[in-house]
């Protein structure tokens, strides 16, 4: 009985993580990407270091596929159990 409660909790944070990740990453690659007039190329070539702009773009989007992911595997943990 107890296992079912926590299953239906997993479920539902697996879900929801899963979904608030998917539209936090949409909007990263709609919002947050380097817009066409960027001097990105210029600096990517001048500096050893990683354009700001760039490098937020990255870590936000590695942040929601980690959350994607994670909803995943609750999901999946939901289900095999």
């Amino acid at each position: 009985m107890v296992l079912m409660i926590v299953l239906k909790y997993l479920y539902i944070a697996g879900g929801i993580l899963f979904l608030v990740s998917l539209a936090a990453h949409i909007y990263v690659r709609v919002r947050l990407r380097p817009k066409e007039g960027s001097d990105l190329d210029e600096y990517y070539y001048e500096f050893e270091e990683p354009h700001p702009e760039y490098a937020e773009y990255c870590k936000w989007q590695r942040i929601t596929l980690g959350g994607a992911a994670l909803g995943i595997l609750l999901l999946f943990l939901v289900f095999v159990f």
